[in-house]
């Protein structure tokens, strides 16, 4: 069998085994995974990320900064756009098919040894965490950037300690799991922070950061907080991106390029900064001291850093941007980066989202900045119907600003026509689309916009030019 049809029918195992949105949050199926395999989890240090959003961006500029130092990198991140093997990356590549087959094959034995002793089965998102511990003790890298699934506290990847803990922006999701309020959904993920850490937080609501700084002082975790000791002085929109000078944990840095659009951004470009001088500090006995990070090493990292699927420009003439924003928050700040990096005259609004998400108040989010949308489906079987989404869009837009198609291609399709007719009118650069409300509605238009299906090509290292898709310099 050739390697693509076997990656096929290991894809197909994977996924046929409980999936990512049944979780049942426990830690004794990895824990017993991991310890059969040697506890591949303890081979190198740990950057642990959780939070609501924006957890994928800050892991990929935290994994661009430490190659810029020259470490080998190991990341693991969820969901993925496109491809399954995006979730492990080595030396900002996905994994090769052979890699991820040779991986599965290697702990699927023990995967099966875990079941039999548990009356639920390892999940998909379990097997995927035990493949990338293995991966990268046996690569090996120097340091493992860790996403979390869920939560924090008793998501799998949870068997790790790390060294350094990011939490991200919290705000409402994933109730059913984590709780109603914000208190108790931070409570959830501070469960990552270990003795010892350093817990680099971002800008939080006062509830969850009350949370947070309590649960801290009681593991004897040290506190570095965005806005306090670290922060974005001063930001400001350029071509293609924006313009930052950033305040770290041990030095400020000047005239930084992040090619990525919205406050939110700046906001995890130095959470990741501040995890990287943190890790530096334990890593190498604070050889650094006040002077911090070489400074052109910072700059020509976050200059090639990508966040695929987030504001992401795949088209132009009409300007398609596609972002897998699939909460109200994640949404707030999608429309606050659309608003302030472009100046469209009109911008049509292609939407699918899970059922089980608060599609109305994404919806609502949306309103504002759409001049119409147009709400349709996505691949995942949990994707709310287009007549059901209709109906809650049109009670927010009113009916005539509501338009559905049964697919995501017919929707797509429908809004460009919206924002040719603009164009046409007005001229270039003034008609855009928008499509949004998930991360597989985000895979789904990359596979159909993006060059090669999407498919995600290497990060570019420092040595390397940069890879974008089309940036607002392309389109002036």
């Amino acid at each position: 069998m050739d390697i693509e049809a076997r990656m096929r029918e290991v894809e197909r195992e994977i996924i046929s085994r409980r999936p990512e949105h049944s979780v049942d949050l426990a830690l004794d199926r990895m824990a017993e995974l991991v310890g059969l395999l040697g506890d591949p989890q303890r081979a190198c240090p740990v950057i642990h990320i959780t939070g609501t959003n924006g957890k994928t961006s800050t892991a990929r500029m935290t994994d661009a900064l430490l190659r810029s130092r020259g470490l080998r990198t190991g990341r693991f991140t969820s969901p993925h756009l496109v491809s399954i093997r995006e979730r492990i990356v080595v030396d900002g590549a996905p994994v090769s098919a052979e890699r991820f087959v040779a991986a599965y094959d290697e702990i699927i034995p023990y995967v099966r040894l875990v079941d039999e002793h548990h009356p639920a089965a390892m999940s998909f998102f379990e097997v995927l965490t035990g493949m990338a511990f293995a991966i990268f003790a046996d690569t090996p890298v120097d340091v493992v950037v860790l996403e979390v699934g869920v939560g924090g506290r008793l998501d799998c990847t949870n068997v790790a300690d790390g060294v350094v803990a990011v939490i991200t922006p919290i705000s409402i999701d994933h109730t059913r799991l984590l709780g109603d309020t914000v208190e108790e959904i931070a409570a959830e993920k501070a469960g990552i922070i270990k003795p010892g850490a350093t817990a680099v937080l971002a800008q939080q609501p006062l509830a969850a950061a009350e949370v947070l700084l309590r649960y801290a002082v009681e593991v004897g975790a040290t506190v570095a907080r965005e806005g306090v000791e670290f922060g974005v002085l001063s930001r400001e929109q350029a071509v293609g991106g924006q313009q930052l000078t950033l305040r770290g944990l041990r030095a400020t840095y000047e005239d930084i390029f992040l090619p990525l659009f919205g406050s939110y951004q700046a906001g995890n470009a130095a959470c990741a900064l501040a995890a990287v001088e943190a890790f530096a500090g334990v890593s190498d006995e604070n050889i650094y001291g006040p002077a911090g990070l070489d400074a052109n090493l910072v700059r020509e990292a976050f200059a090639k850093v990508t966040s695929p699927g987030r504001l992401e420009v795949v088209r132009r003439s009409p300007t398609i941007l596609i972002d897998a924003a699939h909460n109200p928050a994640g949404m707030a700040a999608t429309v606050a980066g659309v608003e302030e990096s472009f100046h469209f005259s009109h911008v049509t609004g292609v939407f699918a989202a899970s059922g089980d998400k608060d599609v109305a108040g994404m919806l609502a989010e949306l309103e504002p900045l759409l001049d119409e949308v147009v709400v349709t489906r996505n691949s995942s079987e949990r994707s709310m119907d287009p007549d059901e989404t209709a109906e809650l869009a049109a009670e927010v837009f009113g009916e005539e600003r509501v338009r559905s198609a049964p697919r995501l291609d017919d929707a797509i399709e429908a809004a460009v026509a919206l924002a040719d007719e603009t164009v046409a009118e007005t001229g270039p650069g003034s008609g855009a689309v928008l499509i949004t409300g998930s991360v597989i509605t985000a895979g789904d238009a990359r596979r159909l916009l993006a060059p090669a299906g999407g498919e995600l090509p290497p990060e570019p290292s420092a040595s390397q030019p940069s890879r974008h898709s089309f940036t607002a310099a392309e389109l002036s």
